[in-house]
């Protein structure tokens, strides 16, 4: 596999609002948009990169920002280009959740990333799975000094342990890979190894952070935007789901119904990057029909 060199680009940081600045991807892969939210006494960031060497480039762009006021980290979810790097900052914070993922996971996405290759086996080079130093039950509120920032765990969705963070005086959100734009949602839908991704879930996440009202969204891949981000993706679960179900109620043949399902949503994105993630979309959602009678999220 011949991927791009999953590098972090600190200069092309942008302000998207007061004090909230965004180092974003650029579209590259394996690149996730990055958050460093400062108040007058702490700054956050928000996701690492992928390894040691990109998360010193942003510890040290975050340091530069903050001039000696307290750093701290969270990652939106355990996914190795999310939080891999979280090794490197003084200290980490996440939900209990996603410390779950990361101890029971986080080795095995650790090799599965290696596996890739080149430039992304060479960004993991000494990397190991990180260890939080603080582990939080329920919502955490951060006072960063003039300015609260909220660590909410949103329940099953593209992870076990998925995690936005608002800014409300803000009113931007950092979504992690929850959302994306220009793409078709990524499924980590590996049965048996991890089949925690739920599309039903996913759905009434998005709805739940719409109902909110965010005025910035930052997706985890992709361009900044406002709600039509989380809108899109919504519409887009939806579409899979529905298409999947018809299908599946028709007792389609599984080759026939992922072919069907996927010729259908491409032609209505064409211009979308990531057509192998419709499949595993597609077997998730086949797993969650079989069983929707009695089906529950966490």
């Amino acid at each position: 596999m011949n991927l791009p060199d999953p590098l972090v680009r600190v200069s092309g940081a942008v302000e998207v609002a007061a004090d909230v600045l965004v180092i974003p991807n650029d579209h590259v892969g394996l690149v996730p948009n990055i958050g460093v939210v400062c108040g007058t006494e702490a700054v956050l960031v928000v996701d690492t990169g992928l390894g040691a060497d990109n998360a010193a480039e942003v510890l040290a762009f975050a340091s530069e920002v903050a001039r000696g006021r307290r750093l701290l980290l969270t990652t939106t979810h355990f996914h190795p280009e999310h939080a891999f790097g979280a090794s490197a900052f003084p200290s980490y914070l996440v939900n209990r959740a996603q410390a779950d993922d990361l101890r029971h996971k986080g080795s095995g996405y650790l090799e599965m990333f290696r596996g890739f290759g080149g430039a992304v086996a060479d960004r993991l080079n000494g990397t190991e799975v990180p260890v939080p130093d603080e582990v939080f039950d329920g919502v955490r509120t951060l006072d960063l000094g003039g300015r609260v920032v909220v660590l909410r765990p949103t329940g099953r969705g593209h992870t076990a342990g998925d995690q936005v963070v608002e800014v409300p005086d803000a009113g931007v959100l950092f979504t992690g890979d929850l959302a994306e734009t220009g793409q078709f949602a990524i499924f980590p839908w590996f049965p048996p190894h991890d089949t925690d991704v739920s599309g039903i879930g996913w759905i009434g996440v998005m709805d739940r952070l719409i109902a909110a009202g965010p005025r910035v969204v930052v997706p985890g891949h992709g361009t900044t935007g406002g709600p039509e981000v989380l809108e899109g993706v919504r519409d887009y679960l939806c579409e899979l789901r529905d298409e999947t179900w018809r299908r599946r109620d028709s007792a389609t043949a599984v080759e026939d119904l992922v072919a069907e399902v996927r010729a259908v949503l491409v032609e209505r994105h064409p211009e979308w990057a990531g057509q192998e993630w419709i499949e595993p979309g597609v077997g998730c959602l086949c797993a969650e029909a079989d069983g929707r009678d009695g089906f529950s999220v966490d």
